[in-house]
C-alpha cells in the first residue's frame, strides 16, 4: 500500500500538480500533500470553513487570511472576493503556498512571508512536528532545534506601511499566538469591526495561564454584539473560561 502511494504520488509529481476540490471547487494542487488534498476533496477537513467563507465573502470583499499555511482557505476565498490578502511566516508552508497559487493563477491574492505578531521583531518559530505542516507557531519564541527565525510585523506597523486595503473579513489561525495579536487589534477592531473567524488553541498554553490569556481574547471578543460557533450557532462567550473549555480548541465567528 506504501509502495502504490508513493508510484501515486511519483506521476503527480511528474505533472506537476494534483487534481483536487476545496469546497467542492476544482483546483490544482501541489502533489506533496496529496492526502490533504485528498481530504479537502472528500469534504472531510473543515468543510464549515468553506460555508462560513461563502457566507461571509462576496465580490466587493477583502479578506485577510492569517495563518494561511500551504493556500485552502486563501485559494478559495479568491473565487469568491476581490482580493485575498494572505501571511505565511513559515518559509516551507510559504513556498507550497507560492505554488499552490501558481498553480490556480490567482493574481488577486497578496502572499507575506510574515508573521503578524505583538510586536515588530525577528523571532524563532517552530512546529510540534516539522517545518511546513500546519501546527508552526511562534508561541514558545526561545531557539530550539528544528526552528527558523521569521520576520514579525505588529499590526500598527503593518497599517503603517501603506499598502494594507481595509479587510471587510479576517481569519486568523496562528496556533496559539492569538493569544498575543488579539490584545493588539482591539483598537482597530473597535473602530472597523470585519467579521472575524478566530480560532483559539488553549491546550497550547500551560495550564496555569489559560484562563488569563483566554480572558484577553474575550475582552477583544465582547467588541462584537453576535458570537457565533462554527456551524454558525450562537455561543456565550462566558463559557470559555470553564475548565472544559478552556482544555479544547474552538473556532468563532464575530460579526457585529
Amino acid at each position: 500500500m506504501e509502495a502504490l502511494r508513493l508510484i501515486h504520488k511519483a506521476f503527480f509529481r511528474a505533472r506537476g500538480s494534483y487534481p483536487a476540490r476545496l469546497g467542492g471547487k476544482a483546483v490544482r494542487v501541489d502533489p506533496d500533500h496529496m492526502e490533504f488534498w485528498q481530504a479537502t476533496t472528500s469534504n472531510t477537513w473543515e468543510p464549515d470553513t468553506f460555508r462560513i467563507l461563502s457566507r461571509y465573502l462576496n465580490p466587493q470583499s477583502i479578506c485577510y487570511d492569517i495563518g494561511a499555511w500551504i493556500g485552502p482557505t486563501a485559494i478559495y476565498a479568491a473565487g469568491l472576493c476581490k482580493k485575498v490578502v494572505c501571511f505565511e511566516p513559515d518559509p516551507v508552508a510559504y513556498q507550497y503556498l507560492l505554488w499552490n497559487l501558481r498553480l490556480n493563477a490567482l493574481p488577486d491574492i497578496l502572499p507575506l512571508n510574515i508573521a503578524l505578531a505583538d510586536r515588530d521583531s525577528s523571532r524563532h518559530m517552530s512546529s510540534m512536528g516539522v517545518l511546513g505542516d500546519s501546527m508552526t507557531s511562534l508561541l514558545t519564541s526561545e531557539k530550539r532545534k528544528g526552528s527558523v527565525e521569521v520576520l514579525a510585523l505588529s499590526w500598527k506597523t503593518w497599517l503603517n506601511l501603506g499598502i494594507a486595503e481595509k479587510p471587510d473579513f479576517m481569519k486568523i489561525d496562528i496556533e496559539g499566538s492569538e493569544f498575543s495579536l488579539l490584545p493588539t487589534l482591539k483598537d482597530y477592531l473597535h473602530a472597523h469591526k470585519p467579521t472575524l473567524y478566530l480560532s483559539t488553541h488553549t491546550p497550547f498554553l500551560e495550564a496555569h495561564q489559560r484562563v488569563e490569556e483566554m480572558a484577553k481574547v474575550l475582552d477583544v471578543m465582547a467588541l462584537y454584539r453576535k458570537c457565533l460557533n462554527e456551524k454558525l450557532e450562537p455561543v456565550d462567550p462566558r463559557r470559555l473560561l470553564s475548565e472544559e473549555a478552556l482544555a479544547q480548541f474552538h473556532s468563532f465567528v464575530l460579526e457585529d
